[in-house]
Protein backbone atom coordinates (compact mmCIF):
# COMPACT_ATOMS: atom_id res chain seq x y z
CA UNK A 1 0.00 0.00 0.00
CA UNK A 2 1.24 3.50 -0.97
CA UNK A 3 0.97 6.30 1.95
CA UNK A 4 0.37 9.86 1.34
CA UNK A 5 3.70 11.50 3.48
CA UNK A 6 6.22 14.73 3.32
CA UNK A 7 7.75 12.98 0.23
CA UNK A 8 4.60 11.63 -1.34
CA UNK A 9 1.28 12.59 -2.51
CA UNK A 10 -1.92 10.71 -4.24
CA UNK A 11 -4.22 11.32 -6.61
CA UNK A 12 -7.30 8.97 -7.60
CA UNK A 13 -7.34 11.01 -11.12
CA UNK A 14 -5.62 14.10 -12.96
CA UNK A 15 -6.73 17.46 -11.63
CA UNK A 16 -5.35 20.90 -11.90
CA UNK A 17 -4.51 20.93 -8.46
CA UNK A 18 -1.76 18.15 -8.86
CA UNK A 19 0.17 21.23 -10.50
CA UNK A 20 0.44 23.09 -6.61
CA UNK A 21 2.28 19.63 -5.45
CA UNK A 22 4.72 19.65 -8.12
CA UNK A 23 5.40 23.04 -7.68
CA UNK A 24 5.48 22.09 -3.41
CA UNK A 25 7.95 19.10 -4.38
CA UNK A 26 10.24 21.24 -6.26
CA UNK A 27 10.54 23.68 -3.50
CA UNK A 28 11.10 21.61 -0.45
CA UNK A 29 12.56 18.63 -0.89
CA UNK A 30 11.89 17.08 -4.13
CA UNK A 31 9.08 13.97 -4.20
CA UNK A 32 6.54 11.58 -5.86
CA UNK A 33 2.92 12.50 -7.28
CA UNK A 34 0.46 9.33 -7.60
CA UNK A 35 -1.93 9.51 -10.26
CA UNK A 36 -4.00 6.62 -10.13
CA UNK A 37 -3.55 5.63 -6.34
CA UNK A 38 -6.84 7.67 -3.92
CA UNK A 39 -6.21 9.03 -0.30
CA UNK A 40 -6.22 5.44 1.50
CA UNK A 41 -3.43 4.47 -0.94
CA UNK A 42 -5.73 1.96 -2.48
CA UNK A 43 -5.06 1.45 -6.63
CA UNK A 44 -7.49 2.41 -9.10
CA UNK A 45 -5.34 3.20 -11.80
CA UNK A 46 -5.98 5.59 -14.81
CA UNK A 47 -7.67 4.89 -18.25
CA UNK A 48 -6.00 6.44 -21.01
CA UNK A 49 -2.70 6.90 -19.28
CA UNK A 50 -0.54 8.33 -22.28
CA UNK A 51 -3.60 11.19 -22.70
CA UNK A 52 -3.31 11.82 -19.23
CA UNK A 53 0.75 12.03 -19.04
CA UNK A 54 0.71 14.27 -21.63
CA UNK A 55 -2.16 16.88 -20.09
CA UNK A 56 0.25 16.80 -17.40
CA UNK A 57 3.15 16.86 -18.76
CA UNK A 58 2.60 19.84 -20.55
CA UNK A 59 0.67 21.56 -18.04
CA UNK A 60 3.84 21.38 -15.75
CA UNK A 61 5.82 23.21 -18.57
CA UNK A 62 3.30 25.83 -19.46
CA UNK A 63 1.98 26.52 -16.01
CA UNK A 64 5.52 26.31 -13.40
CA UNK A 65 8.08 29.55 -13.61
CA UNK A 66 11.04 29.16 -13.47
CA UNK A 67 10.77 26.12 -15.83
CA UNK A 68 11.03 23.01 -13.86
CA UNK A 69 10.73 20.76 -16.40
CA UNK A 70 13.83 19.47 -15.61
CA UNK A 71 13.41 18.15 -12.58
CA UNK A 72 10.64 16.13 -13.32
CA UNK A 73 10.39 12.54 -14.53
CA UNK A 74 6.97 10.51 -15.61
CA UNK A 75 6.61 6.90 -15.68
CA UNK A 76 4.31 4.51 -16.18
CA UNK A 77 3.46 1.84 -13.53
CA UNK A 78 1.18 -1.87 -13.48
CA UNK A 79 0.10 -2.15 -10.56
CA UNK A 80 -1.94 -5.02 -9.54
CA UNK A 81 -3.12 -4.60 -12.88
CA UNK A 82 -3.97 -1.50 -13.11
CA UNK A 83 -1.98 1.71 -14.88
CA UNK A 84 -0.34 4.15 -12.32
CA UNK A 85 1.40 7.03 -13.46
CA UNK A 86 4.22 8.79 -10.90
CA UNK A 87 5.73 11.76 -11.83
CA UNK A 88 9.00 11.81 -9.70
CA UNK A 89 9.79 15.52 -9.10
CA UNK A 90 13.46 16.67 -7.59
CA UNK A 91 14.00 19.55 -5.51
CA UNK A 92 14.67 22.36 -8.22
CA UNK A 93 17.73 24.94 -8.49
CA UNK A 94 15.62 28.03 -9.19
CA UNK A 95 13.63 28.22 -5.93
CA UNK A 96 10.88 29.87 -5.54
CA UNK A 97 8.56 27.85 -8.14
CA UNK A 98 5.61 28.98 -7.99
CA UNK A 99 2.46 29.23 -11.12
CA UNK A 100 2.77 31.31 -13.60
CA UNK A 101 -0.51 32.55 -13.51
CA UNK A 102 -0.02 33.58 -9.34
CA UNK A 103 3.14 35.02 -9.66
CA UNK A 104 6.05 34.90 -6.90
CA UNK A 105 3.42 35.98 -3.80
CA UNK A 106 1.91 33.07 -0.95
CA UNK A 107 -0.90 31.85 -3.38
CA UNK A 108 1.32 31.20 -6.58
CA UNK A 109 4.42 29.57 -4.21
CA UNK A 110 3.89 25.92 -2.33
CA UNK A 111 5.50 23.82 -0.18
CA UNK A 112 4.92 20.67 1.75
CA UNK A 113 4.34 20.59 5.61
CA UNK A 114 3.91 17.01 6.35
CA UNK A 115 1.33 14.89 3.78
CA UNK A 116 -0.18 18.29 2.87
CA UNK A 117 0.59 21.08 0.13
CA UNK A 118 0.53 25.03 1.59
CA UNK A 119 1.02 28.29 0.21
CA UNK A 120 4.08 29.35 1.67
CA UNK A 121 4.90 32.20 3.55
CA UNK A 122 6.43 35.19 2.77
CA UNK A 123 9.57 35.00 4.79
CA UNK A 124 9.70 31.51 3.24
CA UNK A 125 9.61 32.84 -0.44
CA UNK A 126 12.11 35.70 0.91
CA UNK A 127 14.47 32.83 2.08
CA UNK A 128 14.22 30.90 -0.84
CA UNK A 129 15.12 33.66 -2.91
CA UNK A 130 17.84 34.16 -0.99
CA UNK A 131 19.31 31.32 -1.32
CA UNK A 132 19.49 30.86 -4.76
CA UNK A 133 20.22 34.27 -5.90
CA UNK A 134 22.79 35.06 -2.89
CA UNK A 135 22.56 38.14 -0.49
CA UNK A 136 22.85 41.37 -3.00
CA UNK A 137 19.47 42.52 -2.57
CA UNK A 138 19.62 44.33 -6.28
CA UNK A 139 20.39 40.97 -8.05
CA UNK A 140 17.45 39.14 -5.64
CA UNK A 141 14.53 38.16 -8.22
CA UNK A 142 11.58 40.87 -7.46
CA UNK A 143 8.40 39.46 -5.61
CA UNK A 144 6.66 42.21 -7.96
CA UNK A 145 7.17 41.09 -11.94
CA UNK A 146 4.77 43.23 -12.93
CA UNK A 147 6.74 46.30 -13.29
CA UNK A 148 6.85 49.16 -15.63
CA UNK A 149 8.81 51.93 -16.74
CA UNK A 150 7.70 54.83 -17.86
CA UNK A 151 9.72 56.89 -15.49
CA UNK A 152 13.20 55.87 -16.37
CA UNK A 153 12.14 55.21 -19.95
CA UNK A 154 11.89 59.30 -20.07
CA UNK A 155 15.14 59.14 -18.49
CA UNK A 156 17.14 57.02 -20.70
CA UNK A 157 15.28 59.01 -23.75
CA UNK A 158 16.71 62.24 -22.61
CA UNK A 159 20.35 60.79 -22.78
CA UNK A 160 19.65 58.94 -26.43
CA UNK A 161 20.67 55.54 -24.45
CA UNK A 162 17.83 52.78 -25.56
CA UNK A 163 16.32 51.04 -22.74
CA UNK A 164 14.77 47.71 -24.32
CA UNK A 165 14.73 44.58 -23.28
CA UNK A 166 18.25 44.38 -24.23
CA UNK A 167 19.69 46.75 -22.00
CA UNK A 168 17.66 45.81 -19.51
CA UNK A 169 19.37 42.27 -19.56
CA UNK A 170 23.01 44.13 -19.50
CA UNK A 171 22.03 46.53 -16.78
CA UNK A 172 21.31 43.32 -14.89
CA UNK A 173 17.25 44.54 -14.40
CA UNK A 174 16.69 41.21 -15.73
CA UNK A 175 18.07 37.92 -15.05
CA UNK A 176 19.36 35.36 -16.47
CA UNK A 177 15.99 33.36 -16.01
CA UNK A 178 14.07 36.33 -17.76
CA UNK A 179 12.79 37.71 -14.69
CA UNK A 180 13.17 41.19 -13.23
CA UNK A 181 15.82 42.01 -10.39
CA UNK A 182 15.15 43.92 -6.63
CA UNK A 183 17.10 46.99 -9.18
CA UNK A 184 14.03 46.67 -12.14
CA UNK A 185 11.83 47.62 -8.88
CA UNK A 186 13.61 50.22 -8.05
CA UNK A 187 14.28 51.82 -11.12
CA UNK A 188 10.36 51.02 -11.54
CA UNK A 189 6.61 52.85 -11.41
CA UNK A 190 6.45 50.31 -8.31
CA UNK A 191 9.76 50.93 -6.51
CA UNK A 192 8.44 50.50 -2.60
CA UNK A 193 10.65 52.69 -1.48
CA UNK A 194 10.43 55.95 -0.99
CA UNK A 195 12.22 59.24 0.58
CA UNK A 196 11.08 61.86 3.09
CA UNK A 197 12.00 65.37 3.11
CA UNK A 198 11.36 67.51 6.15
CA UNK A 199 11.84 71.21 6.33
CA UNK A 200 12.17 72.78 10.16
CA UNK A 201 12.11 75.93 11.88
CA UNK A 202 15.28 76.73 13.35
CA UNK A 203 17.77 73.97 14.22
CA UNK A 204 15.84 71.46 16.32
CA UNK A 205 13.07 68.77 15.12
CA UNK A 206 10.39 70.89 16.85
CA UNK A 207 8.30 72.69 14.32
CA UNK A 208 7.80 71.64 10.63
CA UNK A 209 8.00 74.19 7.65
CA UNK A 210 6.89 71.79 5.33
CA UNK A 211 7.08 68.10 4.44
CA UNK A 212 6.92 65.76 1.03
CA UNK A 213 7.16 62.15 0.62
CA UNK A 214 8.35 61.35 -2.78
CA UNK A 215 7.67 57.90 -4.58
CA UNK A 216 7.72 55.82 -7.44
CA UNK A 217 11.56 55.15 -9.80
CA UNK A 218 14.36 56.07 -8.07
CA UNK A 219 15.42 58.24 -10.83
CA UNK A 220 12.13 60.53 -10.66
CA UNK A 221 12.46 60.53 -6.09
CA UNK A 222 15.85 61.91 -7.13
CA UNK A 223 14.70 64.55 -9.90
CA UNK A 224 11.58 65.42 -7.12
CA UNK A 225 14.31 65.88 -4.61
CA UNK A 226 16.51 67.36 -5.64
CA UNK A 227 14.11 69.98 -7.02
CA UNK A 228 12.50 70.05 -3.42
CA UNK A 229 15.75 71.03 -1.68
CA UNK A 230 16.95 73.74 -4.00
CA UNK A 231 13.53 75.57 -3.63
CA UNK A 232 15.26 76.10 0.18
CA UNK A 233 18.60 76.25 -0.85
CA UNK A 234 18.08 80.41 -0.59
CA UNK A 235 20.36 82.30 -2.51
CA UNK A 236 21.65 85.78 -0.41
CA UNK A 237 23.63 88.57 -1.16
CA UNK A 238 26.97 90.18 0.15
CA UNK A 239 28.36 93.52 -0.69
CA UNK A 240 32.08 93.39 -1.23
CA UNK A 241 33.28 97.37 -2.23
CA UNK A 242 31.83 97.71 -5.31
CA UNK A 243 30.45 94.39 -5.99
CA UNK A 244 28.02 92.72 -5.00
CA UNK A 245 28.48 88.95 -4.17
CA UNK A 246 25.66 86.05 -4.73
CA UNK A 247 25.75 82.75 -2.73
CA UNK A 248 23.73 79.61 -2.12
CA UNK A 249 23.32 78.25 1.29
CA UNK A 250 24.57 75.07 0.51
CA UNK A 251 26.90 74.26 -2.72
CA UNK A 252 24.90 72.59 -5.29
CA UNK A 253 27.30 70.24 -6.27
CA UNK A 254 27.67 68.96 -2.52
CA UNK A 255 23.73 68.87 -2.45
CA UNK A 256 23.74 66.69 -5.34
CA UNK A 257 26.21 64.31 -4.35
CA UNK A 258 25.32 64.15 -0.91
CA UNK A 259 21.68 63.02 -2.48
CA UNK A 260 23.09 60.46 -4.69
CA UNK A 261 25.11 58.83 -2.45
CA UNK A 262 22.24 58.74 -0.13
CA UNK A 263 20.29 56.78 -2.72
CA UNK A 264 23.28 54.35 -4.26
CA UNK A 265 24.99 53.43 -0.97
CA UNK A 266 21.97 52.81 0.75
CA UNK A 267 20.62 49.15 1.78
CA UNK A 268 17.22 48.56 0.32
CA UNK A 269 16.90 45.53 2.35
CA UNK A 270 15.91 47.81 4.77
CA UNK A 271 11.59 49.56 3.93
CA UNK A 272 12.18 52.74 5.81
CA UNK A 273 12.67 55.68 3.59
CA UNK A 274 15.60 57.60 2.81
CA UNK A 275 15.49 60.78 5.20
CA UNK A 276 16.73 64.88 3.92
CA UNK A 277 16.04 66.76 6.85
CA UNK A 278 16.23 70.61 6.38
CA UNK A 279 17.05 72.96 9.52
CA UNK A 280 17.94 76.80 9.10
CA UNK A 281 21.57 75.87 9.70
CA UNK A 282 22.55 72.26 8.15
CA UNK A 283 20.70 69.67 6.05
CA UNK A 284 21.29 66.36 6.87
CA UNK A 285 21.11 63.26 4.52
CA UNK A 286 20.51 59.84 6.59
CA UNK A 287 20.38 56.16 4.27
CA UNK A 288 19.59 52.92 6.02
CA UNK A 289 22.52 50.65 6.31
CA UNK A 290 25.41 51.35 7.38
CA UNK A 291 29.34 51.26 5.75
CA UNK A 292 29.89 48.59 3.71
CA UNK A 293 32.13 45.73 5.65
CA UNK A 294 35.82 46.48 5.30
CA UNK A 295 35.40 50.68 4.68
CA UNK A 296 35.81 52.81 7.51
CA UNK A 297 34.68 57.05 7.53
CA UNK A 298 38.61 57.53 6.72
CA UNK A 299 38.71 55.50 3.94
CA UNK A 300 35.90 57.65 2.37
CA UNK A 301 37.61 60.93 3.31
CA UNK A 302 40.18 59.43 1.00
CA UNK A 303 38.09 58.78 -2.09
CA UNK A 304 37.80 55.10 -1.22
CA UNK A 305 34.05 53.26 -2.24
CA UNK A 306 32.97 49.96 -1.94
CA UNK A 307 29.26 50.10 -3.92
CA UNK A 308 26.64 48.25 -2.02
CA UNK A 309 24.61 47.98 -5.10
CA UNK A 310 27.08 47.93 -7.61
CA UNK A 311 24.48 47.79 -10.79
CA UNK A 312 22.43 50.57 -9.40
CA UNK A 313 25.77 52.67 -9.48
CA UNK A 314 26.26 51.41 -13.02
CA UNK A 315 22.86 52.73 -14.21
CA UNK A 316 23.30 56.23 -12.63
CA UNK A 317 26.99 56.08 -14.55
CA UNK A 318 25.41 55.81 -17.63
CA UNK A 319 23.02 58.49 -17.16
CA UNK A 320 25.69 60.39 -16.26
CA UNK A 321 24.65 60.88 -12.82
CA UNK A 322 27.70 59.97 -11.37
CA UNK A 323 30.93 60.44 -12.96
CA UNK A 324 33.11 57.70 -11.03
CA UNK A 325 32.69 55.81 -7.72
CA UNK A 326 34.48 57.47 -4.55
CA UNK A 327 34.84 61.22 -5.63
CA UNK A 328 31.62 62.07 -3.97
CA UNK A 329 32.81 62.76 -0.09
CA UNK A 330 35.97 64.36 -1.50
CA UNK A 331 33.79 66.72 -3.75
CA UNK A 332 31.77 68.11 -0.96
CA UNK A 333 34.86 68.73 1.30
CA UNK A 334 36.24 70.43 -1.76
CA UNK A 335 32.84 72.53 -1.37
CA UNK A 336 33.28 73.19 1.85
CA UNK A 337 37.76 74.09 2.27
CA UNK A 338 37.34 77.19 2.26
CA UNK A 339 34.79 77.62 5.62
CA UNK A 340 35.78 77.03 9.28
CA UNK A 341 33.11 74.46 9.43
CA UNK A 342 33.29 71.10 7.70
CA UNK A 343 30.57 68.86 6.81
CA UNK A 344 30.00 66.45 8.81
CA UNK A 345 30.21 62.66 8.18
CA UNK A 346 28.62 59.81 10.96
CA UNK A 347 27.99 56.23 10.35
CA UNK A 348 26.16 53.23 12.56
CA UNK A 349 25.89 49.85 11.75
CA UNK A 350 22.69 50.54 10.27
CA UNK A 351 22.54 53.89 9.40
CA UNK A 352 24.42 56.78 7.50
CA UNK A 353 24.27 60.11 7.67
CA UNK A 354 25.96 63.32 5.90
CA UNK A 355 25.20 66.55 7.50
CA UNK A 356 26.39 69.84 5.01
CA UNK A 357 26.21 73.13 6.93
CA UNK A 358 25.25 76.62 5.72
CA UNK A 359 28.11 78.58 4.50
CA UNK A 360 25.88 81.98 5.03
CA UNK A 361 24.36 80.72 8.21
CA UNK A 362 28.19 80.03 8.92
CA UNK A 363 29.80 83.70 8.56
CA UNK A 364 26.76 85.40 9.98
CA UNK A 365 26.82 84.02 13.57
CA UNK A 366 28.93 85.15 16.40
CA UNK A 367 32.27 83.13 17.17
CA UNK A 368 31.57 80.64 19.95
CA UNK A 369 34.37 78.95 21.82
CA UNK A 370 34.57 74.86 22.15
CA UNK A 371 32.05 74.13 25.54
CA UNK A 372 29.38 76.45 23.80
CA UNK A 373 29.92 73.81 20.31
CA UNK A 374 29.59 70.95 22.90
CA UNK A 375 26.14 72.64 24.99
CA UNK A 376 24.19 73.16 21.31
CA UNK A 377 25.36 69.76 20.21
CA UNK A 378 22.96 68.32 22.90
CA UNK A 379 20.23 70.20 21.38
CA UNK A 380 20.15 67.37 18.37
CA UNK A 381 18.98 65.00 21.09
CA UNK A 382 16.74 67.60 23.52
CA UNK A 383 14.31 70.04 22.93
CA UNK A 384 15.53 72.00 25.89
CA UNK A 385 18.32 71.43 28.35
CA UNK A 386 18.70 72.95 32.31
CA UNK A 387 21.89 74.27 34.14
CA UNK A 388 22.68 70.31 35.92
CA UNK A 389 22.71 69.28 31.87
CA UNK A 390 25.53 71.60 31.44
CA UNK A 391 27.57 70.51 34.30
CA UNK A 392 27.33 66.88 33.57
CA UNK A 393 27.74 67.44 30.25
CA UNK A 394 30.95 69.41 30.42
CA UNK A 395 32.12 67.93 33.54
CA UNK A 396 32.20 71.58 35.20
CA UNK A 397 31.11 73.59 38.13
CA UNK A 398 27.82 75.23 38.73
CA UNK A 399 29.43 78.68 38.31
CA UNK A 400 31.24 77.63 35.04
CA UNK A 401 28.11 76.49 33.73
CA UNK A 402 26.13 79.60 34.05
CA UNK A 403 28.84 81.51 32.07
CA UNK A 404 28.57 79.14 30.05
CA UNK A 405 24.62 79.48 29.51
CA UNK A 406 24.94 83.04 29.89
CA UNK A 407 27.35 83.56 26.29
CA UNK A 408 24.78 81.96 24.89
CA UNK A 409 22.10 83.27 25.88
CA UNK A 410 23.59 86.48 25.03
CA UNK A 411 24.76 85.84 21.46
CA UNK A 412 21.32 85.02 20.85
CA UNK A 413 21.34 81.33 20.25
CA UNK A 414 19.16 79.97 22.95
CA UNK A 415 16.68 81.45 25.47
CA UNK A 416 15.46 81.06 29.01
CA UNK A 417 12.08 79.65 29.21
CA UNK A 418 10.35 79.43 32.80
CA UNK A 419 12.12 80.53 35.85
CA UNK A 420 13.85 79.81 39.15
CA UNK A 421 13.62 75.82 39.73
CA UNK A 422 12.03 75.57 36.28
CA UNK A 423 14.63 77.68 34.93
CA UNK A 424 15.45 75.59 31.08
CA UNK A 425 16.97 76.70 27.58
CA UNK A 426 15.34 75.99 23.88
CA UNK A 427 17.05 76.59 20.75
CA UNK A 428 16.52 79.84 19.01
CA UNK A 429 18.97 78.81 16.36
CA UNK A 430 22.17 76.86 16.77
CA UNK A 431 25.79 77.90 15.83
CA UNK A 432 27.69 75.04 13.69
Amino acid sequence: MICESVLVECKREYTPAIIKTVVAFSNTGGGTVYIGVDDAGTVVGVEDADSVMLQLSNAVRDSIHPDVTLFVEYHLHVVEGKTVITAEVQKGTSCPYYLSAKGIRPCGVFVRQGASTVPATETAILRMIKETDGERYEQVRSLNQELTFMEAEKEFKKRNIPFGVNQQKTLALINADGMYTNLALLLSDQCVHTIKCAVYEGGAKAKFKDRREFTGSLLTQLADSFEFIDRYNRNRSKIDGLYRIDRRDYPVESVREALLNALVHRDYSFSDSTLIRIFDDRIEFVSLGGLVRGITISDMLLGISVARNRDLANVFYRLTLIEAYGTGIPKILRDYSQYPVEPRIEATDNAFKITLPNRNEIEERPSLGANERIVLDMFKDKDAIVRKDVEATLNISQAMAVRVIKRLVDTGVIRTVGGGRNTRYVLVKEAP
